[in-house]
């Protein structure tokens, strides 16, 4: 089974997905964010089309560590998410994930249209990747 990880934007939400392994991250694309109900229809059909187990999304948190309006958004989407999709979600810490995806799609030398699209699913994809790492390190199992 796969975990899947979902970059929330008010606009764009970029999605990567983990190796059946849970070892590797890999970003996909993004969903538009709305309207909800077809960003929710697409999520519940990547579900069984790709055999996802889990879903973690990044939670913004400040430098300090606290959780700031951006993080209030995030936690009413989280709920959503769990009154509707039909598996666990989980949150984690998403710290710097779109600067490090925009600064690893500046050095592939993508020009700033491309980088557009694929810096949310990049950043999933970076999120995804901090997720399995800290379970791998953990000696927990991904799910």
């Amino acid at each position: 089974m796969r975990i899947l990880a979902l970059d929330h934007g008010t606009v764009r939400i970029g999605v990567a997905i983990s190796d059946e392994l849970g070892m590797l991250a890999h970003p996909l694309d993004f969903i538009p964010a709305e309207p909800l109900a077809d960003f929710l229809k697409r999520v519940a059909a990547l579900i069984p089309e790709r055999e996802i187990a889990l879903i973690v999304v990044g939670m913004p948190r400040n430098m300090d560590g606290s959780y700031g309006p951006a993080a209030q958004k995030v936690e009413a989407f989280v709920h959503l998410l769990r009154e509707t999709i039909p598996i666990p979600v989980r949150t984690w810490d998403e710290r710097l994930t779109s600067l490090q995806a925009h600064r690893m799609l500046a050095e592939t030398g993508a020009r700033e249209r491309e980088r557009r699209g694929r810096v949310d699913s990049s950043a999933a994809a970076i999120l995804l990747q901090s997720y399995l790492d800290a379970q791998a390190a953990a000696g927990a199992p991904p799910t």
